[in-house]
């Protein structure tokens, strides 16, 4: 039985394999209609979620099983004090593989631990998220038609910012990745993700705290917002919180052919006016998390 907790879980052999798989659902979605029939999907979600939650039950709706579960710790019997380890022995007796997304870093994994059926980090903390970085790599893959040789932008909130943590150690196994770190002092990426991850890697880097002195070189800008949720304090927050806006002006200093990504949901670091731009690639990214997950999905229930 295998689980998934980080995207470096798979080689990056799998990893063309589980995109690939993707694809062909996203061109051959009847193929795949009765694939997980009779089938259920956990979703223990103790965070807030709009897209992840409702992408892994679309998901497995697609394939046509069943879901069942919680959105919030409150409407669980986590608000009884029910261990994370008791709650997936409880849902292994009801579902056939589990996604969870917890406030604690590493509680998917404790689960994973006394799971009886596959378990997926649907993001813990600020420490990862590796369908987000699944989705992601797909998107990138399958409109730049490769995943190597690129310069990559990351944008807002680097210390927290999860998706950007589980990206950057992804994309750190392909040649050619170059790397342009933006943020404010107080927000820049972790000497555990800087040090033991893109130095490690050889990947060059550069860090800065000017949109406009990185975009013109871009490949991908990937956009992220300053999550509240991780301040300890509210002026911290909103001192940095409109630190960058994305505009139509700043997309002018752009290459015609960079692509614009962002986990959402967005607040207000990209400016409405851009959607209309081609390169907004970000609603075009929600929907590619449906099928790297369908993909990943019957990855893991070995129906694939």
């Amino acid at each position: 039985m295998r689980h998934l907790m980080s995207p470096l879980d798979f080689t990056t052999d799998e990893l063309d394999r589980l995109l690939d798989l993707a694809n062909d659902i996203e061109n051959n979605p009847q193929k795949y209609a009765k694939a997980c029939e009779g089938k259920k999907l956990a979703t223990a979600f103790y965070e807030p979620s709009t897209r992840t939650r409702l992408s892994f039950e679309a998901a497995m709706i697609n394939l046509g099983g069943s879901v069942l579960g919680f959105s919030s710790a409150d409407s669980s019997s986590a608000a009884k004090g029910e261990s994370v380890a008791d709650t997936i022995r409880i849902l292994s007796c009801y579902a056939d593989i589990c996604a969870m997304r917890h406030p604690k870093e590493g509680a998917p994994l404790v689960a994973s631990i006394h799971s009886q059926i596959p378990v997926i980090n649907a993001g813990d903390g600020g420490h990862q998220h590796p369908t987000q970085t699944l989705t992601d790599l797909l998107t990138i893959r399958s409109l730049k038609g490769r995943l190597d040789n690129m310069t990559i932008g990351l944008c807002g909130d680097l210390k927290f910012g999860r998706t950007v943590h589980s990206l950057i150690s992804s994309l750190v196994r392909y040649p050619g990745i170059r790397f342009k770190l933006i943020s404010p002092e107080e927000l820049r990426l972790p000497d555990y993700v800087r040090i033991d991850v893109i130095e490690k890697s050889g990947a060059p880097y550069e860090e800065m705290d000017k949109l406009e002195d990185a975009i013109g070189d871009l490949d991908i800008l990937y956009m992220t917002r300053v999550q509240r949720e991780r301040f300890f304090n509210e002026e911290d927050y909103i001192r940095l919180k409109d630190y960058y806006v994305l505009t139509r002006e700043k997309m002018s200093l752009a290459p015609k052919d960079m692509l614009v990504l962002h986990p959402l949901p967005r607040v207000n670091e990209i400016s409405v006016d851009v959607d209309d731009d081609e390169r907004a690639v970000y609603f075009k990214q929600a929907q590619y998390g449906v099928y790297v997950r369908m993909a990943l999905i019957l990855t893991l229930l070995e129906l694939a």
